[in-house]
């Protein structure tokens, strides 16, 4: 009876291993590489001069601002279509639903790096986007060469790629909504709209939180989009921090300094995630 007693532990032996090597060794590794720097290719501890060079690293503070103006702006757009789009295709009404499902949900399960260069394409100076407007008589839009249009690309490419996921889970939880409720709001004569907005949001909240939740620690972790379409530039007005990261650690290799910025990435998104709880009223 004893030996059986140690049989379960045998059989979840190798995926704590393969997360132990894989997963929290590199975690904690990072950690403490966070407090370090490279002099002569060797490591040596830096005490939290890493964590104060943030503070005037401009390209840092650029790439934090130009992270949290995609958030803002991307985030709640998305969201609110996700929304929209859920509650139309939840709609009894609505003729060939699995057709506009799969259709709405496809963006989502297309290669980040493929439909990237495709967005790149279209959005060139001679890009089809530009072609369609000039045939409409509108001037040429400097999608990716001007700060603001690059910042707008982004917008739109994440937005196309994450809405259809977000719009799945709605859906979802639309679906467990009890149709009594609908049912005593017609009686009362509460319009659609007022249907929406006093039964549906309050229903869905703990899912919209949910996918807020997802949505920011995405957008904070941003990096295919911004490599892909822009490069981070115009003059590093699209740089992300996770593309600052790839930069500092892969292309100068500087390990410390990169862990720095991962771990402040992990605090951001601790923060943030908080702040929502907090705004949604969620006690739990």
């Amino acid at each position: 009876m004893k030996n059986k007693a140690y049989v379960p532990y045998f059989f979840i032996a190798p995926a704590v291993i393969l997360f132990s090597v894989f997963m929290l060794y590199p975690i904690l590794y990072s950690f403490v590489m966070s407090f370090q720097t490279s002099v002569g290719g060797i490591m040596e501890f830096n005490g939290i001069e890493n964590y104060k060079r943030l503070f005037s690293d401009e390209i840092f503070l650029k790439a934090l601002k130009n992270t949290f103006i995609l958030l803002i702006i991307q985030v709640p757009i998305m969201i609110f279509l996700a929304l929209v789009l859920a509650n139309l295709l939840n709609s009894s009404i609505l003729k060939f639903k699995g057709l506009f499902r799969v259709t709405f949900f496809l963006p989502a399960v297309t290669s980040l790096v493929a439909y990237s260069i495709i967005f790149s394409i279209m959005l060139m100076n001679d890009g089809v986007i530009n072609q369609v407007l000039m045939s409409l008589g509108f001037g040429a839009i400097p999608w990716l060469s001007d700060p603001f249009w690059a910042k707008a690309s982004l917008v739109l490419a994440i937005t196309w790629r994450w809405c259809g996921y977000n719009m799945i889970i709605f859906l979802a939880a639309l679906q467990n909504i009890p149709d009594q409720l609908y049912e005593a709001a017609d009686i009362d004569g509460a319009s659609r709209f007022r249907q929406f907005f006093s039964i549906t949001i309050p229903q869905l909240k703990p899912v919209i939180l949910f996918s807020a939740v997802l949505s920011t620690i995405g957008t904070l972790q941003l990096f295919d989009e911004p490599y892909t379409l822009t490069e981070g530039g115009p003059s590093d007005e699209t740089l992300t921090i996770g593309m600052y990261l790839y930069q500092t650690g892969f292309r100068y290799f500087d390990f410390g300094y990169a862990s720095t910025i991962a771990y402040v990435i992990v605090i951001l998104v601790a923060i943030m995630t908080y702040f929502q709880f907090k705004i949604a009223g969620d006690s739990e």
